[in-house]
């Protein structure tokens, strides 16, 4: 595919990853009476990536993810000459998400973005649980770190073919599962950034661990995986048998 498509993919689906994943947590996870909650946000998401992956990973990996993006570039498995258009793309696909979102949004009367928190990510007081800066680094790093080792191993050529986006979109819903109470769930800048333009201050303030966490992470796996289960593995020579001569 020309880069071109390859870009368009990324920033359509990016968009529809903002939209339907922030878009569950900004208008469905409270409604009064059969809000999906916690776990219903983090099956969205998930099901945003399932769902694109089948539809655009034949055109340009279905990345959607700045992070993932850098990982891919740092374990070979991506050219680095397309990082920063690919980063590009996908935040203008995460912000025109967020756009059509907060159109959505503000359909109801007295909505606010920024009182809201409009699904963006935080620590501190921002944190829906409270955490601290230091554990939402953590969670960050440490959840992309797994999210790409997820991606690197269902891609890898050895692996069972056609099952990758399926393993991909159900570990991004675990992930959602587990941080969604300490960071709100990032493990993307550029899920993190769309919301981020539209919640403001403090948002913006803290949006810097949303970028730098997770392409640490996404770094170490990057770095780790072809060291660990490198697909060229050199022939080790059985030992000789020792036969006594006759």
């Amino acid at each position: 595919m020309r880069l071109q498509q390859r870009l368009a993919a990324e920033m359509f689906g990016t968009f529809w990853l903002v939209l339907g994943g922030c878009g569950s947590a900004v208008l469905a996870a409270k409604f009064p009476g059969v809000g999906i909650g916690f776990a219903g946000v983090a099956l969205a998401f998930g099901l945003t990536v399932l769902t694109m992956a089948y539809a655009l990973g034949h055109i340009s990996g279905c990345h959607l993810n700045p992070a993932v993006s850098v990982g891919l570039a740092v374990a070979g498995r991506f050219s680095p000459r397309d990082l920063a258009p690919y980063i590009v793309a996908q935040v203008v696909g995460a912000t025109l998400g967020a756009f059509a979102l907060y159109l959505i949004a503000s359909g109801v009367p007295g909505f606010d973005a920024v009182a809201s928190g409009f699904a963006s990510n935080g620590y501190g007081a921002r944190s829906p649980g409270g955490y601290s800066m230091t554990a939402a680094l953590i969670c960050e790093v440490v959840m992309t770190f797994f999210f790409l080792m997820v991606i690197l191993g269902t891609t890898d050529g050895r692996a069972i073919s056609g099952f990758a986006p399926l393993a991909i979109g159900l570990c991004l819903t675990l992930i959602h599962l587990i941080s969604i109470p300490v960071t709100n769930t990032s493990v993307n800048p550029a899920r993190s950034t769309g919301p981020a333009l539209f919640a403001g201050g403090a948002a913006m303030g803290q949006l810097w661990l949303f970028w730098v966490a997770p392409i640490i992470g996404a770094c170490i796996a990057g770095v780790l995986y072809p060291r660990l289960f490198p697909e060229k593995v050199e022939a080790i020579a059985p030992a000789p048998l020792a036969i006594d001569a006759p």
